[in-house]
């Protein structure tokens, strides 16, 4: 067991409630930290008002654990903005894996909740500035929406997802006049053929299971204009 100045540290994130994953990880950190530490587990796939409730009923000081799979800097920014918003956020602390999960994600983060030099407090969060690059809606003739729900990032979506804007990028078809806008989606379905994404307004939707399923979709669908038969999904 990983000692910690903390009273008390929570693991939040998607799928941790049930299925596999969950399965794995409560095993894993029972070996860790004792069967009391299930109490610290945050589900947080119907969203986060139950962590807001546990973090505000918890005694300080608090650590975060942040388990989402689609983590990011922004994303760490948001859940540190919202912790802000709670009471003594000077004794709240969020640290995160940033998506990287190995054999052992429980162990993975009990020695991230050892690791104080990672632990990013809750006050001075960066604000969002006034103005900015990204306030305007890009030019684009269509949307393609990649599928970043638990089960797909689980199955590798997010390096699909930046080889998707990079391919897209060298063949001069992103978010360009007649290119592509690309979003990253929470679950759209089914989840046993993903990652999954859909392409409007056609209405068409595609699994890509792997770079090379990436490229070949750039390649015949948007560049050539052509089918994929393929790797459409029936709907």
């Amino acid at each position: 067991m990983t000692a910690t100045p903390y009273a008390r540290v929570l693991f939040a994130g998607p799928d941790l409630a049930e299925g596999a994953f969950a399965e794995l990880f409560r095993r894993q950190l029972i070996a860790q930290r004792g069967e009391e530490a299930l109490a610290d587990i945050v589900d947080t796939s119907a969203g986060h008002d139950e962590l807001w409730q546990t973090v505000q009923a918890s005694p300080r000081p608090l650590l975060v654990i942040d388990l989402d799979p689609q983590s990011s800097a922004q994303h760490l920014d948001w859940l540190r903005s919202e912790l802000a918003t709670l009471d003594a956020p000077e004794h709240l602390f969020v640290a995160s894996l940033l998506g990287q999960f190995d054999s052992d994600p429980a162990g993975a983060a009990c020695a991230l909740a050892g690791r104080a030099e990672l632990h990013l407090a809750c006050v001075s969060v960066p604000a969002i500035p006034a103005s900015h690059a990204w306030s305007c809606i890009p030019p684009h003739a269509r949307r393609l929406l990649l599928c970043n729900g638990p089960r797909c990032t689980r199955r590798g979506a997010l390096p699909l997802w930046k080889k998707l804007r990079e391919t897209l990028k060298a063949a001069g078809k992103l978010e360009c006049e007649g290119g592509v806008h690309i979003t990253r989606t929470q679950c759209q379905f089914p989840c046993d053929e993903g990652p999954t994404a859909s392409l409007y307004p056609e209405g068409e939707w595609y699994r890509m299971r792997d770079e090379e399923e990436v490229l070949r979709w750039v390649q015949e669908r948007i560049v050539e204009e052509r089918q994929v038969p393929d790797l459409l999904i029936k709907t």
